[in-house]
């Protein structure tokens, strides 16, 4: 097994107990905007990027809003669950140790724009682990893209074969294996329906970071 140098890891739904707050809000959110959620609304949700949605909910439900005034709102309204409420993954922090402790760079690439992210890794001190926290506003592409990945790969200076991506989220796993990432699955409820396929395509698949953590200390994952 070739070494693993470097972990990118998602933030929402992976390290971040989020997906479920997501998942209510998503849908509230639009009500107050005046429209009505359709079924499958969450499915479509799950790969769009905030500008994304702002977009969709604009030609799909017709929303007056502008796309800035949508994304704004939005952040608006979920922005003190992000500054005071939403927890980290049991386990997470025990992981991010462990990698640390055995000279294993990280970084976070997420899908969230900072001014939500941001604050949630200063609570949770994460830039103690991470060499620096990427966003797909920023990068300027969505995770159906791997330039997040690549770039996050490219400031740890880690070859892409040997750099693991964490993620909860199917499309995403999909992304970072055809650039030929390494990938490892967190289970998370809001992607439970493709556990199979997830299961499928990865190449570690945790259902906890305590079982990750165990992996890490049971030496079965080859690291730095």
């Amino acid at each position: 097994m070739k070494n693993i140098k470097g972990v990118i890891f998602d933030f929402d739904g992976t390290l971040l107990d989020s997906m479920q707050v997501w998942r209510h809000f998503e849908i509230e959110y639009l009500k107050s905007l005046g429209a009505t959620p359709r079924p499958g609304l969450m499915e479509v949700l799950r790969a769009l990027s905030s500008i994304e949605e702002a977009e969709y909910f604009k030609s799909e439900y017709g929303v007056s809003q502008s796309v800035e005034e949508i994304v704004l709102g939005r952040n608006a309204l979920i922005g003190e669950k992000y500054r005071s409420e939403i927890p980290l993954k049991n386990g997470a922090l025990e992981v991010l140790e462990a990698l640390r402790e055995r000279g294993v760079k990280m970084c976070i690439a997420t899908a969230t724009e900072r001014e939500l992210a941001q604050p949630v890794a200063r609570r949770f001190d994460l830039y103690k682990y991470i060499e620096r926290l990427f966003t797909c506003e920023e990068v300027g592409a969505g995770k159906s893209s791997p330039d997040i990945y690549l770039q996050a790969a490219g400031h740890m200076g880690t070859d892409v074969p040997q750099t693991l991506v964490v993620e909860d989220a199917l499309y995403a796993m999909k992304t970072a294996k055809a650039a030929g990432f390494m990938v490892g699955g967190i289970y998370d409820l809001s992607s439970a329906d493709q556990e199979e396929e997830i299961r499928a395509i990865c190449d570690y698949y945790w259902m906890s970071f305590d079982d990750m953590l165990q992996m890490l200390l049971g030496s079965r994952v080859e690291i730095a």
